[in-house]
């Protein structure tokens, strides 16, 4: 090789290592001290525009972190914009304003119990690659919102107005937005649902703590016509649903893996509905615990038009649950921000399996004495596929048969399992089903049972 071709063949040494190098280097996201924009740690002042500016500014120069760190910072709502990550340090706490004026609502709906919703602490709106983390707390002050509470700073602010208030805020609030992750942040204390997702899709939540029970309708995490969604590691404890999958809208709710998370609700831990005009499908729940659970474990509704179809729940272990599995296909019909009116949907290939579970006792139970599973179509729309296999629940037995009464259609009501009463079987009551598959199922009571294990009715 002459000294030309040495000289070459260094010359593209050197450049491919140059390329090496400089794809390796990751420049360090620019860093927006909310501080540095007026806000104040000090549990008093409103924060709202200070960490607002600090926001823009950081996504008009192309995205980067907006630090919250070492205080208490009290805010009004905050939206996310493009390739902005709000982190919460550890030495921090972010704290929503007590004053309903300090809020916006953002796409205001109606929900299936009447009740007006979309104002939130932190929210977006067509937004595209933003992040919430850190290890710090966000604290949506929900007591606040209590009736007895907003009467009092009704009169402090002097205002005359029966409304006020009355739209009670989401802690977080994605709208019609990409590419979301959540990872270790603490929620708390919501006026209202904690997250709440709505036709956004490409999400990750990971590692996230909620406590939520300062307020009515207290949901952990609320999937709401989205997609392509992955919730793994997280610790719930809720007021309400724990981990609800719903469509307010036409939209699906769809590609959802849900996994290795501990959850506790006083109304339903892994809850299907209720409001359910899109379809819900591929959604995959396993490895998960759950605990002392004063509603359903495993609630699949679909009462407003919802095709749900190709679902997978797995591997749950639930101690100390009022019933561990309720399925309904109903007609209630309702429809949600002025959509059309879906025809009945369906419920088919749902499969639940390696459960191992125990109810309530019949003191603490909702409906005493209580069932391990309930499943009712209606007389003219029945459940298609539905296979259980290797579910173990254990049970306090002690019914007799003079506890049984009818057990209602109810086809157009609220769909709950407490409105059904005691029913005629302790394990399992099931009717209008089109396949019901079982494989290893066994019911243990704690006292003798009257009522037979298994009843399934056309």
């Amino acid at each position: 090789m002459n000294k030309i071709h040495v000289f070459i063949a260094t010359k593209v040494i050197l450049l491919m290592l140059f390329f090496i190098a400089a794809s390796s280097f990751t420049v360090a996201p620019k860093i927006y001290n909310i501080k540095n924009y007026g806000a104040k740690g000090d549990s008093l002042t409103i924060n709202t525009s200070a960490i607002q500016k600090a926001i823009d500014k950081c996504a008009k120069q192309g995205g980067g972190i907006v630090l919250i760190k070492e205080g208490i910072f009290i805010s009004g709502t905050l939206l996310l914009k493009d390739n902005v990550t709000l982190q919460i340090h550890e030495s921090a706490k972010l704290v929503g304003s007590s004053n309903p004026q300090d809020y916006v609502s953002i796409d205001t709906f109606t929900d299936a119990v009447g009740q007006e919703r979309g104002t939130c602490l932190i929210g977006a709106v067509n937004a595209r690659n933003i992040s919430i983390t850190g290890k710090g707390v966000i604290d949506g002050n929900g007591s606040a919102f209590l009736a007895k509470n907003l009467n009092l700073k009704k009169k402090a602010l002097k205002i005359n107005d029966d409304t006020f208030g009355r739209n009670r805020t989401f802690l977080l609030r994605f709208v019609k937005s990409n590419e979301i992750t959540l990872k270790g942040v603490t929620l708390r204390e919501a006026a209202a649902w904690a997250c709440h997702f709505y036709q956004s899709q490409n999400i990750l939540v990971d590692q996230i703590t909620i406590y939520n029970h300062a307020n009515k309708n207290n949901d952990g995490i609320d999937l709401d016509s989205s997609h392509d969604v992955i919730i793994k590691n997280c610790n719930i404890d809720s007021g309400d649903d724990a981990i609800c999958i719903k469509s307010t809208s036409p939209l699906p709710t769809y590609n959802v893996q849900v996994s290795n998370c501990t959850l506790k609700s006083d109304w339903g831990a892994i809850k299907f509905g209720t409001e359910s005009m899109g379809d819900f499908y591929n959604v995959a729940i396993r490895d998960c615990t759950i605990y002392d659970t004063k509603g359903g474990g495993i609630k699949i509704l679909s009462v407003d038009g919802a095709n749900i179809h190709d679902i997978t729940i797995e591997d749950i272990t639930m101690t100390d649950v009022d019933m561990p599995i309720f399925i309904r296909l109903g007609e209630r019909l309702n429809n949600y921000r002025n959509a059309e009116k879906q025809a009945v949907g369906s419920i088919d290939k749902v499969l639940i399996k390696n459960i191992q579970a125990s109810t309530r006792s019949t003191k603490n139970s909702r409906v005493a004495p209580p069932s391990g599973i309930l499943i009712t179509g209606t007389p003219n729309h029945k459940i298609g596929r539905l296979t259980l296999k290797n579910i173990a629940i254990t049970l306090p037995g002690g019914g007799v048969l003079s506890d049984i009464s009818e057990v209602p259609e109810d086809e157009t009501r609220y769909p709950e399992f407490s409105f059904f009463k005691v029913l005629p079987a302790y394990g399992m009551y099931a009717r209008h089903i089109k396949e019901l598959q079982m494989e290893a199922l066994a019911f243990k009571t704690i006292l003798p049972e009257q009522r037979p294990e298994l009843l399934i009715q056309e």
